[in-house]
């Protein structure tokens, strides 16, 4: 099972981000899902989660302005970043707890994809 991320990039104060992570590999079924980031020198902090069923749980920092959703068919995560400011540039984990097909329960993390905004 890996998770891979993408969609980061180089952005302007105020520009908008769209990342995805999909989840692949011997997987039954893939419950919450989630993005954490973690900027230079900062510990890694949470940013979004949504349970399969479609909820959601924003951090303060964000509310307003990120909106998290998936496609369970497709084990994707996605997070939608508008109105970026500099003090969104990190790294951005997506996060999945996904059981196998062996009937195994874990936590997976995708490798992280770079976001920096510019003032």
């Amino acid at each position: 099972v890996q998770l891979q991320a993408s969609g980061g990039g180089l952005v302007q104060a105020g520009g908008s981000l769209r990342l995805s992570c999909v989840a692949s590999g011997s997987i039954f079924r893939v419950n919450g899902m989630g993005w954490y980031r973690q900027g230079f020198g900062k510990q890694r902090e949470l940013v979004a989660t949504i349970t399969r069923a479609g909820n959601t749980n924003l951090a303060d920092s964000v509310k307003g302005r990120f909106t998290i959703s998936r496609d369970n068919a497709k084990n994707t995560v996605y997070l939608q970043m508008n109105t970026l400011e500099p003090e969104d540039t990190a790294v951005y984990y997506c996060n999945a707890e996904i059981q196998t097909r062996t009937w195994r329960m874990d936590n997976y993390w995708g490798q992280g994809t770079q976001v920096t905004v510019s003032s």
